[in-house]
């Protein structure tokens, strides 16, 4: 069989398989994240419609955390809280904030750290504590990262979000969810926990 001829039957096998082909190269086994909107939910499942337009099955583990996402405020964030920031560097130095999180005091010191992020080109997540908070001057915050701290500067029309510990009675068809799991060799994604937008919030972490 000549080389054009074996292109040509592989690419009718890749048609034929559906979906499962359309995607060129797997995603590697390892940490996931995906963002999207609930179609369906089992008790061991739950199936989504991601940001891409994709179809993604995720499972469900007994022991996955589930956190409401709600509508939160500047004021919410005083010098102490302990908050998460996606965010994109600045000419300066800063970093521009994308999204702000604020954690509830349960969940001090999750994912404490600065390292980078998918929410676009160069950005990063820091999550921290906060500790100095100017509001007179564009909204600035120090915040403390545990191995240094990074000045964030807040814009008007950034969303502000705060986070709630809740069960998977609120997981339910038409809810906004970023899934954070892990993906096996074989492509199946198991939650580690779920995040879901309270009042038909889109997660904006």
């Amino acid at each position: 069989m000549n080389r054009r001829l074996m292109l040509g039957l592989l690419g009718s096998l890749s048609l034929a398989g559906g979906g499962a082909f359309a995607q060129t190269t797997p995603a590697a086994p390892g940490p996931a994240r995906i963002r999207g909107t609930v179609n369906a939910v089992t008790p061991d499942g739950l199936d989504l419609t991601t940001r891409d337009g994709a179809k993604q099955h995720i499972v469900l583990p007994a022991t996955f955390r589930v956190v409401s996402v709600i509508k939160s405020k500047i004021a919410d964030i005083q010098p102490g809280s302990y908050i998460g920031s996606a965010a994109a560097p600045q000419p300066d130095g800063t970093l521009k904030a994308l999204e702000v999180t604020v954690f509830p005091p349960a969940m001090k010191g999750a994912g404490q750290g600065s390292y980078a992020w998918d929410l676009g080109p160069s950005s990063s997540m820091t999550n921290g504590t906060v500790g100095k908070l100017e509001t007179t001057s564009g909204r600035m915050m120090t915040v403390d990262y545990g191995s240094g701290e990074k000045k964030i500067v807040i814009p008007d029309d950034v969303p502000i979000v705060s986070l709630e510990l809740a069960d998977r009675n609120i997981i339910v068809p038409g809810a906004h969810v970023i899934v954070n799991g892990t993906r096996a060799a074989d492509g199946t994604i198991t939650a580690a926990g779920v995040n879901v937008g309270k009042d038909g919030i889109t997660p904006p972490m």
